[in-house]
Formats: C-alpha cells, sequence, structure tokens
C-alpha cells in the first residue's frame, strides 16, 4: 500500500502544500520556516541541487523519514509505532491510509483528538487507490470498514512531550541535523517528578473547570507547572499545558503573563536589604496619585483586595496578606529608581518605570518565574534553569555539556531567610494556606492579576522551588473570585503531598543561616540580621526608615500626592489592581 501511495505521488506533481516534496524537505532539514524571500530562493537553488543528485525514491525516502506525524512522532517508522505499536511492514491498508493523510496538517488531522476526521480522510484515500485500480473491489470495501487502534499513551521518549520540544526549539539552530544525527539528549527532568506534576495540573484544571460547569473540550482554560532544583537550577518538570494532544503551545516556557502579587516578595526583599525588619511598620491607607495621560490629569486610587485599610502594619503581615496599599507606599518611599535598579539583577525585562511595579505589572513566564524565585529557595543566589545535561553525538562524543550556573547574587543569604519566614508565613495563615502541605516546611506566595485573568502559586521547600499558573490562553478571567490561592495553590500542595509520597526523605525543614537572630517586638517573636535590625520600640523610627517623613504625614491626611515617578499610561489601573517542534533524537530523561 505505502509503495502504491509513492507510485501516485511520484505520478502527480510531487507537489504537497504549495512546495515541491523537495523543497519541504530542505524546509525540514535545513532552513527556517520564516516566510521570507531570502528564504524561499535558498529553497529553490538547494532544491535544484538535491534533484540533479538524488531520484525521486531517495528524496521521498528522506522526506518521510523527518515529517511531523503530530504528537511528537517524527517519520512514518515512529508514527507507526507510536500510533498503532506495529512495524511499517505490519501495518494494514487502512493504518497506511491513515498516516498517509496525517503530514498535511498534523493538527488537523490528530488521531488522537479527531480520530473520526483522520477516518475520513484515508477513506478518501483508499477511494483514490481503488479507482486507479491498487486496491480490490474486496480490499477497497474492507479497509473502508475498519477502524484500527490508536494506542493514545505515548512512546518512552515521548512520555514528556512538552520537553521534547522545549530541547528542539533550543538546539535546532545549534545543530542542523538534530532530527536525523541520531544524538542523544540527557536532560535534567525526572520522569516521577513529570509524571505527579503532569497530574497535578489536569486534576487542578479538572476540579476548576467541573466547578464553573465549563466543558473540557470546548474550553480555553489551561494551565503550566515548573519544578526546579534548588541549588542546581535542573529542571525536574516542565508541563507546558494540561493536555498535549489538544494544545502543543508549551505555556510554560513561551507565554508571558503577569505575575500580580507573586512578584512582591521582591519588593520586599529590597527593603530588607535597605535596612527594612520584618517589624517596621508599613502604612495600609488611602493614598492617590496624579498623573498625566496626553496631557490630561488623571488620578490613581489603588485599593486593597479586601476594599480596607488597616492603618500601620509590620512588613510581616503586609506581604502575609498581600496589602496592595502597604507595598505601593513602600515602593513609593523606596523609590521607583532604586527598585528598579536592584530588580535589574533578576535578569527581567521591560521593568516597569513607575508604582505599577509594586503589583506585578511585567510579564513573566513561568519558567522565568522558577528562575527568579530562586533567589529566595538558593540563599540569594539565582540559578539558571538548566534542561539539558549534556548531548552526545552518534559516534560516543559529547558536544554539549553544561554545569549548573549562577546568574546573580542577589542578596545575602540570611536576608533571604527573613522573607523566606514571612513566606512561610504566607502559607501558614496568609492567602496560600491551602498550599500547605503536613510534615513539610513551605513558603510561598499567591499571584492574581485584575480581573481574575491570571492566578500564581510560587513557591519552594527546602530543597525544590514549584510555580504553578492557571489562565486562558485569550486572557479573559477564569472566573470571578478566580486567585491565586483558590486555583494554583491547591495545586502546588498535591504536588508536594506527592513528592513526599515518592520520597519520604526528602529534606522537610528549611535551614536558618547563623547570622540570623531571634527577638521581639511587642511581645512578639520576630527575626532580625545586621542589615535588617529590630526596630527600636515606642518610636516611630520603624516607621519612616526612608526618610520620607512628608509623604507619610500626608498619607494620614488622605491628600492626593502626586508621584515622584509619575505613572506611565492607563495600563496600571486597568492591569495591575491586584487580588491577592518535533525530533527523533533521543532525548532522555
Amino acid at each position: 500500500i505505502l509503495r502504491a501511495v509513492i507510485k501516485d505521488i511520484k505520478a502527480g506533481a510531487f507537489v504537497e502544500g504549495g512546495s515541491t516534496i523537495t523543497q519541504q524537505l530542505i524546509k525540514n532539514m535545513y532552513l527556517s520556516r520564516k516566510k521570507k524571500l531570502s528564504r524561499k530562493l535558498k529553497e529553490i537553488i538547494l532544491a535544484y541541487k538535491i534533484e540533479q543528485k538524488l531520484s525521486k525514491e531517495e528524496i521521498l525516502e528522506r522526506y518521510l523519514n523527518i515529517i511531523s506525524y503530530g504528537n511528537n512522532y517524527l517519520g512514518i517508522k515512529t508514527a507507526a509505532d507510536g500510533y498503532f505499536r506495529k512495524p511499517l511492514n505490519e501495518l494494514s491498508i487502512k493504518e497506511s491510509a491513515m498516516l498517509v493523510g496525517i503530514p498535511n496538517a498534523p493538527s488537523y488531522y490528530n488521531p488522537l483528538r479527531h480520530y473520526e476526521r483522520v477516518l475520513k480522510r484515508a477513506n478518501l484515500i483508499l477511494n483514490r487507490l481503488y479507482k486507479l485500480g491498487w486496491l480490490t473491489k474486496t480490499e477497497y470495501e474492507n479497509a473502508k470498514e475498519e477502524r484500527p487502534k490508536v494506542y493514545k499513551t505515548s512512546l518512552a521518549q515521548n512520555s514528556a512531550p512538552y520537553i521534547v520540544d522545549e530541547v528542539v526549539r533550543r538546539f535546532k539552530k545549534r545543530f542542523s541535523d538534530l532530527k536525523t544525527g541520531g544524538y542523544k539528549i540527557y536532560t535534567t527532568v525526572d520522569l516521577e517528578k513529570q509524571k505527579i506534576a503532569k497530574e497535578a495540573i489536569r486534576d487542578g484544571l479538572s476540579k476548576t473547570l467541573k466547578s464553573i460547569h465549563e466543558d473540557t473540550n470546548s474550553s480555553d482554560l489551561n494551565g503550566a507547572m515548573v519544578v526546579t532544583e534548588n541549588k542546581t537550577g535542573d529542571i525536574l518538570a516542565l508541563v507546558g499545558g494540561a493536555e498535549y494532544a489538544k494544545s502543543s503551545f508549551n505555556r510554560a516556557t513561551m507565554t508571558k503573563r503577569q505575575p500580580g502579587s507573586a512578584f512582591k516578595p521582591f519588593v520586599y526583599q529590597t527593603a530588607l536589604d535597605s535596612g527594612y525588619n520584618p517589624a517596621t511598620k508599613l502604612t495600609d491607607l488611602a493614598r492617590s496619585f496624579k498623573y498625566k495621560v496626553g496631557g490630561v490629569e488623571k488620578i490613581w486610587s489603588p485599593q486593597n483586595y479586601e476594599k480596607n485599610f488597616k492603618g500601620f502594619i509590620p512588613l510581616r503581615e503586609a506581604l502575609v496578606h498581600s496589602r496592595n496599599l502597604a507595598t505601593i507606599n513602600l515602593v513609593y518611599d523606596l523609590g521607583v529608581e532604586k527598585i528598579r535598579r536592584r530588580l535589574a539583577m533578576l535578569d527581567v525585562k521591560n521593568i516597569p518605570n513607575d508604582l505599577s511595579i509594586s503589583l506585578g505589572n511585567l510579564a513573566l513566564s513561568p519558567l522565568k518565574m522558577a528562575q527568579i524565585y530562586t533567589v529566595f529557595s538558593n540563599s540569594g543566589h539565582m540559578i539558571e534553569p538548566r534542561l539539558v545535561g549534556k548531548i552526545v553525538s552518534k559516534q560516543n562524543a559529547v558536544i554539549y555539556e553544561t554545569r549548573p550556573k549562577e546568574i546573580a547574587h542577589f542578596t545575602e543569604p540570611e536576608q533571604a531567610y527573613l522573607t523566606t519566614t514571612i513566606l512561610e508565613d504566607v502559607i501558614k495563615r496568609g492567602t496560600g494556606k491551602n498550599a500547605a502541605v503536613k510534615g513539610l516546611e513551605l513558603a510561598g506566595k499567591t499571584g492574581t492579576t485584575n480581573n481574575y485573568v491570571d492566578a500564581w502559586f510560587c513557591g519552594y521547600s527546602p530543597t525544590i522551588t514549584t510555580i504553578v499558573w492557571y489562565g486562558r490562553d485569550k486572557y479573559k478571567a477564569i472566573f470571578k473570585g478566580a486567585t491565586g490561592g483558590k486555583v494554583a495553590a491547591p495545586v502546588f500542595a498535591q504536588f508536594y503531598k506527592k513528592l513526599l509520597d515518592l520520597e519520604p526523605n526528602t529534606k522537610r525543614k528549611f535551614t536558618k543561616p547563623n547570622g540570623v537572630f531571634k527577638g521581639f517586638v511587642h511581645g512578639k517573636k520576630e527575626y532580625y540580621t545586621k542589615i535588617s535590625p529590630l526596630p527600636k520600640p515606642d518610636t516611630n523610627e520603624d516607621i519612616y526608615q526612608s526618610g520620607s517623613e512628608t509623604p507619610m504625614q500626608k498619607v494620614e491626611n488622605n491628600e492626593s500626592i502626586e508621584t515622584i515617578s509619575p505613572v506611565n499610561n492607563d495600563r496600571v489601573i486597568e492591569s495591575t489592581q491586584t487580588s491577592d517542534e518535533d525530533t527523533d533524537a533521543e532525548v532522555l530523561f
């Protein structure tokens, strides 16, 4: 049957999708898919040269061996094995016809998602073969009625398809023959952790959809998770979506969303490193800011999620309960420019040049969030997430190798520990209570963006950092009230509960550095360091450490204050109110 189809292709124009098969071969093996005139010219020239050296049979053989059949199956042999668990010479007529029909549009003719659609296309191919006389009437009628079993469980090397796609995306330019060179690519992924991460994301999505009575098949709600090792940055699990067969778009690495309050800890770390203590009083009072857009004066009057004010509250409580106004006032007192200079160390682009920085008004991927959260989980040292350990050639030579890499020394271990104690309280008694796991110390922060568009939980144990995100691909509300604490935190907890079952001897408690001490402020225990001493009792020094007394006095009178660095545009008001590709290379895990 395959020979018959090959003859059919050769007898025609030898064309597929507006390009010749030779051009398709070149496009998949040597050139990018960017639609540029220069690329098309190169494609035509290379196609001419190849057709002078290779026969049509040889060209077609190479084409069938590299073309995508969807679901990360590259080449017809891999697709036969993956979908039908059979070698090519054992395929039935119907199975062969199904494979022939897929490459034209692998997503549209995805056997795992659109089985009936694939059968219909296969029957059209069978009908053509019958009319050409390459099938008897009996063969045609029997094949038409056949409904082959398609295996939905991926092959071993494709048990983490989002990761395989990410490896290809990162290395296809470095190794032009990545798909055909017989490489062995060793990743840092732990398949057991990958499994429980994937299950957690799926379960979380299922529960959320069920609670809002939304159909799984039609919903654009999805999630992502990144799990890294604190000390090395090794990516232990990476889930780009709940169902790869439904959508191969990797939300863990390719989508950038506002983190909302999940970004607040970096502002608070800057404050601690500037001499503030967790007991330092912050101002949780109404404050309005004047700014201009196109010459028109406007006023920004941010609010807390709870629509109330707590007056002067300790820094610890402000972060534990994700108080927006306290955070905005803190940024005002520290100065936007000071915070921006400090946050530049995080290797984050497009840091806002206004007070919206207080509420996480910037776009970051879950993978980037995993990177910057190592500031806290790795004692102040930010580590680059590492996906590939080494790549070995067909000749068994190591041609690429990596080691853990520190990107920045953001803060001192003692200072990072202060933030960890606060983020522990977020889970114990704050907005992240749904993230708690009995018998394991965890620290983290919720994040919820305006109109409940994004729900985050970013946190860590003594050994592992985990980022959970949920949102709609169309940037609409998940549902009213969909906070990070309600949607993402339970998924975070499920992962760590399963992790304890998997690794019961894992380290369960954070280690306090020698330079961290305990003291008391107004009868309450608090930690302090040389850089962040306890505030003096019965004075206002703890309130005015930054020296900005005038703004504070104006706040107490609820006066309108013009910002030092005026808000740039309406995005602050509209967007920052927060509540709380394929390869046959062997990828090894």
